[in-house]
């Protein structure tokens, strides 16, 4: 059997989702396409603690190998501070809340479209038009 790659929302909502069963918190997804040249769309999360950042990635991780989808690259995941993760079209940042604060990521792509994921949220089914 061989496996069909998955498109880039098809990877973002395995990525959000595996994010959210760790419990990740204050998920945002934005279009950087036409911002960037170096992904479509960039995935960011928090974890309250270096133990549930790690937690987050590796689930992340985790899901998308069981997908057929690795990563071309991971840094920081030993340190659990701030974990980057390249699917090539989709880069996921996992946080240490305070490390994110810091270095407020999301103000270099103010201008892309973004979608933040209610706190409440157990599952994204869909992306909506525009993201």
């Amino acid at each position: 059997m061989v496996k069909k790659d998955l498109t880039t929302r098809q990877k973002i909502l395995l990525a959000v989702n595996a994010a959210l069963e760790k419990k990740a918190k204050n998920i945002v997804i934005l279009n950087i396409k036409n911002v960037t040249s170096f992904a479509d769309y960039t995935v960011i999360c928090s974890g309250s603690s270096d133990r549930q950042v790690q937690s987050i990635a590796s689930s992340v991780g985790e899901t998308m190998k069981k997908a057929g989808t690795l990563p071309l690259g991971v840094e920081g995941e030993k340190g659990g501070r701030w974990v980057l993760m390249d699917y090539a079209d989709i880069i996921v940042h996992v946080f240490y809340e305070p490390v994110r604060e810091f270095y407020d990521i999301e103000r270099l792509w103010s201008d892309a479209p973004k979608m933040e994921v209610a706190e409440d949220t157990v599952e994204v089914k869909s992306l909506p038009k525009g993201m």
